[in-house]
């Protein structure tokens, strides 16, 4: 507890230790005690009691780090409530005496810990005052009163107004009024292209004139020259006044200036144009003293938009020469007109590559080791291939056959059915031939195909489509998810389009070898497994050099339980029993070796993104955006609008909803970015 007073004579602070205790009783005793003779004279109260209560803070400070004890509260006691006023101020100015000593007293204590007490109850007045040595033991300086009444609201201690107090700096508002002599930047900024700008201007300079001299008329040449004067000295005069004041002066351009080293002058027309060195060039005007332009100003961005429209949507290289041979020299110009042809609609459209966003993770289901080969699955269907089914007096009867290409996400093992047709059933029967071959599936990865969705269907099975919907339930007995990529995104299914890739240029080889011979059923089916099996042959890491590991990590080490080593020769068993725990150890061993090779050495090779490595914008509704269409030229890609974002688990938006008009009708398709061109921001 912390009491302050003042008096004409003296300052005075002193410091009260309180404790209170578990049974609910309390004590205090003196701490610390303060007094100073007051300042010279010319000090009112106020400013005396504001210094009190500055010698308060300061012997809290002093008591709070003597002390070895915990504080749990500091509280300030005053009589005087224009200082209390002055501590909870937060609207006025003060003087600087006033304001100094107040911004003491916040960095030392909080408003909040100030109160008001009554001068006859403050045993700090015994200090001002000045008390008998005699008296000393009976007053209140060293024994304090323990029921102090405390009035801690704020609206008790109201500031005085400036009249009434002369310590509370007058607020003074000066307001300087200037008629300002030129073009309005807000009318400038409400044009978007600069010859509708010029005509504008040219109908209002147009009807001033007339209006001041009816009978002389210029013409329309001469009227728009003018307007664009006009314009580029308004421009000049805001960017470069000190310039233009110090040529007129006969003075130099200051170093400091953008300009300096183009050596300015000012022409006839009051334009300020670029002096150089090439004033002994004469052939072209225009291309030696060309006008000076800032390019931090909208109507030099209308104008390199209407130049650079000029060369037909041509680059930098080639925007940048034209601007220079039209007469302007745009200082800063390289950053602007590269910011004028990224923002072009145009050049997006001729020229702008498709959006593309960060690298998603990899699914849960390509990183879960352990798991039975083939229990998450990639498919695709290649070909077709031309075969003789049979023979007839006519000749040989063709047909065509394609394959379904199924691999297995963790593992990269792929299996290969040929299908007759390119129908639902007939894919259907490749999947059953692979669940009984290979086991159940639990997830399925395929694109948008026509025949898997008709699979889907046929199948009635759990299907997560691009809406992530659940369409159906189950494929039989087992539980199967299928998911859909989005229509025209290949690219989100590479890992079974590279083994297509792969297999082709197999196939590619076998037939060469085949010669020219005529492809019966029983032969693709054969040459399908063979090269299923060198694809399953392949090494997933780099093959070790070390003698001591001579195991190459491939899929058929799995699928097959066989190294491709020699095997060694076991000793004759006499014991059935203990031959087959033998066998049965050295197939868990493999298995063993494969996951453990994997996780250390497979896993590896997929942490790093060979692009798409940064985060891009998302796709939002409202833009607009150009559809890609391998089938058309690009002058004739579709234009359409963005109305969904569609977000991946990691809140990027990789895929969005697209409405196009089609044949006079809006139509809405789900599109991966990487199909799309952003040609106009929302």
């Amino acid at each position: 507890l912390v009491y302050c007073d003042a008096s004409e004579l003296a300052i005075a602070a002193v410091c009260y230790l309180k404790a209170k205790y578990s049974d609910g009783s309390s004590s205090q005793g003196f701490v610390l005690g303060k007094a100073k003779v007051a300042p010279v004279s010319g000090h009112t109260i106020p400013r005396l009691e504001l210094c009190a209560a500055v010698l308060a803070t300061d012997i809290a400070q002093i008591a709070k780090e003597q002390l070895k004890v915990k504080i749990d509260d500091i509280k300030f006691f005053s009589d005087s409530r224009i200082v209390l006023g002055y501590i909870n101020n937060t609207k006025k100015r003060f003087l600087v005496y006033v304001a100094n000593r107040i911004a003491h007293i916040h960095s030392l204590s909080s408003p909040t810990q100030w109160y008001y007490i009554r001068s006859e109850m403050n045993p700090a007045d015994v200090s001002t005052r000045g008390i008998l040595p005699n008296e000393m033991e009976k007053c209140a300086w060293l024994s304090n009163i323990e029921n102090v009444e405390i009035v801690p609201s704020i609206e008790q201690f109201p500031l005085l107004s400036p009249e009434e107090d002369k310590e509370i700096r007058c607020n003074k508002t000066d307001i300087e009024t200037k008629t300002a002599v030129g073009l309005d930047n807000e009318l400038l900024t409400r044009f978007s292209k600069w010859n509708k700008l010029v005509a504008v201007l040219a109908k209002v300079y147009g009807f001033i004139q007339n209006c001041r001299n009816p009978k002389s008329k210029l013409s329309d040449v001469q009227l728009l020259h003018n307007v664009e004067t006009v314009i580029i000295r308004d421009i000049q005069k805001k960017f470069y006044l000190e310039e233009i004041e110090n040529i007129r002066d006969s003075k130099p351009v200051s170093r400091n200036s953008s300009i300096q080293k183009l050596d300015p002058y000012i022409d006839s027309e009051r334009i300020l144009r670029v002096g150089g060195r090439l004033k002994k060039y004469n052939d072209d005007p225009l291309f030696k003293n060309p006008i000076i332009l800032p390019a931090k100003h909208h109507v030099t961005t209308l104008i390199v938009r209407k130049l650079h429209e000029d060369v037909r949507h041509q680059g930098r290289h080639i925007t940048e020469g034209h601007i220079r041979s039209s007469g302007f020299w745009i200082v800063g110009g390289k950053r602007l007109i590269s910011s004028v042809l990224h923002k072009c609609v145009t050049c997006r459209k001729l020229r702008k590559k498709p959006e593309h966003q960060k690298m998603s993770d990899l699914p849960e289901d390509r990183l879960i080791p352990g798991q039975p080969p083939f229990s998450s699955v990639g498919v695709d269907i290649f070909g077709p291939w031309n075969i003789i089914t049979r023979r007839t007096r006519g000749g040989a009867a063709n047909s065509k056959r394609w394959a379904a290409l199924f691999t297995c996400l963790t593992t990269r093992a792929v299996h290969i059915e040929v299908v007759e047709e390119m129908t639902s059933s007939s894919f259907i029967n490749a999947l059953r031939r692979l669940i009984a071959i290979r086991g159940p599936v639990q997830v399925l990865r395929s694109d948008r195909g026509t025949n898997f969705i008709g699979a889907a269907k046929e199948l009635k099975v759990n299907v997560i489509n691009v809406e992530e919907e659940h369409l159906h339930t189950f494929l039989n007995e087992q539980r199967t998810t299928w998911i859909f990529n989005p229509p025209h995104s290949s690219h989100m299914g590479g890992v079974w389009e590279r083994m297509i890739g792969t297999t082709r240029r197999i196939l590619d080889a076998i037939l060469l070898d085949y010669g020219s011979r005529s492809l019966t059923h029983e032969v693709l089916t054969t040459f399908l497994a063979e090269a299923s099996s060198i694809i399953n042959s392949r090494p997933l890491v780099p093959v070790s050099t070390d003698p001591e590991n001579p195991l190459v990590l491939s899929p058929s080490t799995l699928l097959t339980q066989k190294t491709g080593i020699k095997d060694v020769i076991f000793a004759d068993h006499e014991n059935k029993n203990e031959l087959l725990q033998t066998q049965w150890r050295r197939v868990q061993h493999l298995a063993s070796i494969f996951w453990k090779r994997w996780k250390t050495e497979y896993l590896n090779t997929l942490q790093m993104r060979c692009k798409w490595n940064s985060h891009q914008r998302n796709l939002s509704p409202g833009d607009v955006v150009l559809i890609c269409d391998k089938e058309l030229s690009r002058n004739s890609w579709p234009i359409g609008i963005v109305t969904k974002a569609l977000p991946s688990d990691d809140e990027l938006v990789r895929k969005v909803t697209v409405r196009v008009i089609v044949n006079g009708e809006p139509k809405n398709y789900v599109r991966p970015i990487t199909e799309l061109i952003v040609i106009l921001e929302q």
